[in-house]
């Protein structure tokens, strides 16, 4: 009973290098796929809606929806699907391969976990823990905010001037009247006749007699003392003050569409599912001028034109990367050569070189 074996890569040159390594490892182009084939917002686009594909594509590409309608058929398994559909919507690349063996889905598995596949447990945990709910939800019900702005009023302190106070001392000249006392000794001699007593024996003798004078002198001191005080106070007064502004509202307008207009969609739609077709049968068509490059390059060298697709494809790939447009094949080359040298160690750049150049060439035109 054949069983399915899905991986999911955020980056295309990821994805592509993991389908190369199975058609490698001998897995049938049929059995495996690769969706959006391209790396383009079209081709997305073009797998998330089902667009129709030729039978050329359906070895790379397919509608996811179509895919999951058939993987995950039962509603028990709806939110599988809506995973994988939302992760191919946010940019991922998904490959899935179709096994007939439990040997085969583990070859796959393990040759698929090589290329750093997304871990989707954890990518669905971060994506609900954003807001997201499920394709599903997604598709039935589409919620628009009305958004109304609220006007609140509140108040702050704002400066507005003030009193400055400036403290400075000053001079001025005072008098003062005091009443001072001095002392003058005055000598005055008066001439006596009369008997000396026992005292004035007793003083006849040397010595010296000192009489001092004294005098009062002014003393000034200065006392300071509080003869006024200035006190500052501030008073406090309320007013009422009303606010005039404006506040924006969102609304929402419901507009039916007519009949007309949805028959004019959906054949759009149809005429974006034309060129699908149109650009797959380019891809047959380039296919074939690979095969013919093939027996002519590689035609005595004893290999399969399965073991050359890859650097054909790849060359094919280069030319439609935006970063590569207008360059030359010798400035290139490096830079292919590295990246084919990480992706594919068992095809030598030496061996598949011609190949991816001629894929390039091909692809430009």
């Amino acid at each position: 009973m054949n069983s399915t074996v899905i991986a999911v890569f955020d980056t295309y040159g990821h994805a592509h290098s993991a389908m190369n390594a199975l058609f490698t490892q001998g897995f049938a182009p049929g059995d495996v796929k690769l969706s959006p084939a391209e790396n383009s917002d079209e081709a997305r686009q073009a797998a998330l809606h089902g667009t129709q594909q030729t039978q050329a594509e359906s070895s790379r590409g397919w509608g996811i929806g179509n895919f999951f309608r058939s993987l995950f058929g039962s509603d028990q398994h709806a939110n599988d699907a809506d995973v994988y559909t939302e992760a191919v919507r946010r940019g991922s690349y998904l490959i899935s391969v179709t096994v007939a063996s439990p040997e085969q889905s583990d070859r796959a598995a393990t040759i698929l976990q090589g290329f750093n596949p997304v871990d989707l447990e954890q990518r669905e945990t971060e994506w609900r823990s954003t807001g997201w709910t499920g394709t599903k939800a997604a598709q039935s019900q589409t919620s628009l905010p009305v958004i109304e702005e609220e006007l609140k009023v509140g108040k702050r302190s704002v400066l507005k001037g003030g009193v400055r106070i400036y403290q400075h001392v000053t001079e001025r000249p005072v008098e003062e009247s005091v009443r001072l006392t001095e002392e003058h000794v005055n000598v005055t001699r008066t001439p006596v006749d009369e008997p000396a007593t026992e005292a004035d024996l007793a003083a006849f003798k040397e010595g010296t007699l000192e009489v001092r004078e004294t005098a009062e002198e002014p003393v000034v001191e200065k006392t300071a003392r509080v003869v006024e005080e200035v006190n500052i106070s501030k008073d406090v007064t309320e007013r009422t003050e009303t606010v005039s502004d404006t506040v924006r509202r969102t609304d929402v307008e419901v507009e039916k569409i007519s009949p007309q207009q949805v028959a004019q969609q959906v054949a759009q739609q149809a005429a974006q599912g034309t060129q699908t077709v149109q650009a797959g049968s380019t891809r047959m068509m380039d296919e074939d001028i690979y095969r013919q490059h093939f027996h002519t390059a590689y035609g005595t060298s004893g290999g399969s034109y399965e073991e050359y697709a890859p650097a054909y494809s790849y060359g094919a790939t280069l030319a439609g990367n935006q970063r590569y447009q207008g360059y030359r094949w010798e400035e290139l080359e490096p830079q292919a050569r590295t990246e084919w040298e990480s992706t594919h160690a068992g095809s030598p750049w030496e061996r598949s070189s011609h190949a991816i150049r001629y894929g390039w060439e091909k692809s430009r035109h």
